[in-house]
C-alpha cells in the first residue's frame, strides 16, 4: 500500500490507529518526504520507528531498514505484518528458503520494507537485488554503529554503505539515541551523502529517577542488588559487565528465590531467545543481561534498570538506563558504584581499539600472501588467531580507506602494491586519539556516579545538551537522599 496522495493524518489514524505525533516525529517525518538526508537524535521511547514507517508509506520506493539486531527486526517486522504492510526480513537467523521467498518477493516489487542487517545489506545477493529496484529510503537503524567514535562501533556498517550510495535516489534517515558532535561529524563524514538535516529533541526524560548505591565490595554489591530487586515491582533490567557477571547473578537470584533469566553472548542462540521470549511476554520479570541485549527491544513497561557494573561511559548509560519507563510512566535507574569498577573498565578499554602491533601483525600477513592476492577476514584470523576478528576487520577498514587495500565482492580484500611502502606508525596513531577520548568518557562517567550535583543535568551536560534548570528534583541529589558513605560489607542474605 503506498499512499503518497493520502494525508500523513490519515495514515496515523487509519494505518497505525494513533491520533497524533509526538514531539520531534513530525519534524523527521517533514525532512524525509521532502528528500532530506536526516539523522534523528531523538531519546529512547520517543517513537523512532514510527517516523519511517509513516514516511515510507508517503514516498514511492521500497524502503530498506539496516538494523544490527534481530530481535529488533523481528518485532519491526511482526508488526508491521501484523498491520496488514507487506514486509521482509532477510539475515541470519532466516532460513534459507524463507531468504529465497524475500528475494522473490523483492525481485517482484511486491514489498514494501525490508529489514536487513549490515553484513547482509553487504554481501552480493542482497546488494544486486536492490540495484535493480527503486529504493525509495534507507534507515540506517542504531546510526553511532557506524562512527569510530561511538560507544558501539561495528564495522559490518561500514562496509553496507557502498550499497547505500549506489542508490543516489534514495533518501537516507539515520537514527539514534545518543550522537555527540564528534559522532555527527564523522556519521555525515563516513556515510558520504551529502549534508544531513540534524533533528535533536531533548533528551532529557523526567519520568526516569535516577540514583546511585555506593557499594564496599561484592559481596556488598550482591546484597544491595537482591533487596533492591525484591523492592521493585513489573519488569526489571540488570545489566552486568561480563557473561561471567551474569551467571554469578543468575545463582544468587535463584539462591535468594527470585525468579530470573540469564543472556548473554556466550550462550546459545536458542537459549538467548527462549530468555528473551520469557522476559518480553511478561513469563519472568527479571533479566540479568550483557549489553547483548537491549538495543532496540521494545518493551515498554520496564519500571526499573539496574547497572550492577560501571558502563564505559555516559552515553552507553543514558542509552541502557533509557529501556525503562518508555511508556512514561515513572520508572528507576540505579547504579550500583564500586570504586574498584574502574579497573574493569580499564581492562575492557585496553583490547578495544587495534594498537601499532595489531596493524604490524594484519599488514605483515598480507604482504606475506604477496601483490594481488586476496584475502577474507577469516584467511587474516587462521593467519592470526590471537588477533580478534573485530580488530581485523577494524585494520581492513583503514587500509581500505588509505587506499592499501581493494575490497572485492564478498568481503575479501585484494593486496595493493602501496601496502608493501606504507608507515604503519601512521596507520595506528589515530587508535591512541581514540584510546584518549575513552578515557575522558569513563572519567565522566566516574563523576556522574560520585557527584552531588543533579545527575540527569550532568549526564545530558556530557552528551551535548544544556539546560537551563540546574535541579531536575527527581534524583537522588536533587531529593536529598543519595547515599554518600560506602556500605559496610556484609554477605548475601
Amino acid at each position: 500500500m503506498k499512499a503518497g496522495r493520502k494525508s500523513i493524518d490519515k495514515i496515523l489514524r487509519n494505518v497505525f490507529g494513533i491520533a497524533a505525533l509526538r514531539p520531534g516525529q513530525q519534524a523527521v517525518i517533514d525532512a524525509v518526504v521532502g528528500q532530506h538526508h536526516t539523522l534523528a537524535i531523538m531519546p529512547t521511547g520517543a517513537g523512532k520507528s514510527l517516523c519511517y514507517q509513516v514516511a515510507a508509506l508517503v514516498m514511492p520506493g521500497l524502503t530498506v531498514v539496516v538494523s544490527p539486531l534481530i530481535a529488533l527486526m523481528r518485532d519491526q517486522f511482526e508488526k508491521l505484518s501484523a498491520l496488514g504492510l507487506e514486509a521482509v526480513q532477510i539475515n541470519s537467523a532466516i532460513a534459507t528458503a524463507d531468504i529465497h521467498r524475500a528475494h522473490w518477493k523483492i525481485g517482484r516489487s511486491s514489498v514494501e520494507f525490508v529489514f536487513t542487517t549490515p553484513e547482509q545489506l553487504a554481501s552480493g545477493a542482497l546488494r544486486d537485488l536492490l540495484a535493480k529496484q527503486s529504493v525509495g529510503m534507507f534507515v540506517v537503524d542504531e546510526a553511532h554503529c557506524i562512527s569510530q567514535w561511538g560507544h558501539d562501533f561495528r564495522p559490518a556498517y561500514l562496509e553496507a554503505i557502498p550499497t547505500i550510495r549506489a542508490h543516489p535516489e534514495a533518501t537516507l534517515l539515520a537514527l539514534t539515541a545518543t550522537a555527540t558532535p564528534e559522532v555527527i561529524d564523522d556519521l555525515t563524514e563516513q556515510l558520504g551523502v551529502g549534508p544531513l538535516r540534524i533533528i535533536n529533541t531533548s533528551l532529557y526524560r523526567p519520568n526516569l529517577s535516577y540514583r546511585v548505591r555506593p557499594v564496599a565490595d561484592d559481596a556488598d554489591k550482591q546484597r544491595q542488588l537482591i533487596d533492591i530487586l525484591r523492592s521493585l515491582q513489573g519488569s526489571v533490567i540488570v545489566y552486568a559487565a561480563t557473561g561471567r557477571h551474569v551467571d554469578t547473578l543468575a545463582d544468587v537470584c535463584r539462591q535468594e528465590g527470585i525468579d530470573a533469566v540469564s543472556y548473554h553472548g556466550r550462550m546459545k542462540a536458542a537459549a538467548r531467545s527462549d530468555a528473551q521470549d520469557r522476559f518480553m511476554g511478561g513469563a519472568t520479570p527479571r533479566i540479568i543481561a550483557t549489553n547483548a541485549f537491549g538495543m532496540g527491544i521494545d518493551k515498554p513497561d520496564v519500571r526499573a534498570v539496574i547497572h550492577y557494573d560501571l558502563p564505559p561511559s555516559l552515553e552507553v548509560y543514558y542509552q541502557e538506563s533509557g529501556r525503562a519507563g518508555r511508556d512514561g510512566e515513572a520508572a528507576d535507574c540505579t547504579l550500583l558504584y564500586q570504586r574498584s569498577d574502574r579497573q574493569l573498565q580499564t581492562f575492557f578499554m585496553a583490547g578495544r581499539y587495534p594498537g601499532p602491533d595489531d596493524f604490524a601483525s594484519v599488514v605483515t600477513a598480507m604482504r606475506a600472501a604477496g601483490p594481488g592476492s586476496v584475502l577474507s577476514p577469516g584467511d587474516l584470523h587462521k593467519a592470526i588467531p590471537a588477533l580478534s576478528a573485530t580488530k581485523i576487520r577494524v585494520v581492513l577498514t583503514v587500509l581500505k580507506r588509505e587506499e592499501l587495500v581493494r575490497e572485492r565482492r564478498g568481503a575479501r580484500f585484494a593486496v595493493l602494491p602501496r601496502l608493501f611502502d606504507a608507515p604503519l606508525d601512521q596507520l595506528a596513531r589515530g587508535y591512541d586519539e581514540r584510546r584518549d577520548r575513552d578515557r575522558t568518557k569513563l572519567e565522566l562517567m566516574i563523576m556522574y556516579a560520585q557527584t552531588a550535583l543533579c545527575r540527569p543535568r550532568h549526564m545530558l551536560s556530557a552528551l551535548g545538551e544544556e539546560v537551563e534548570w540546574s535541579r531536575c528534583g527527581t534524583c537522588d541529589n536533587c531529593r536529598g537522599d543519595a547515599v554518600r558513605a560506602e556500605a559496610p560489607a556484609q554477605g548475601v542474605r
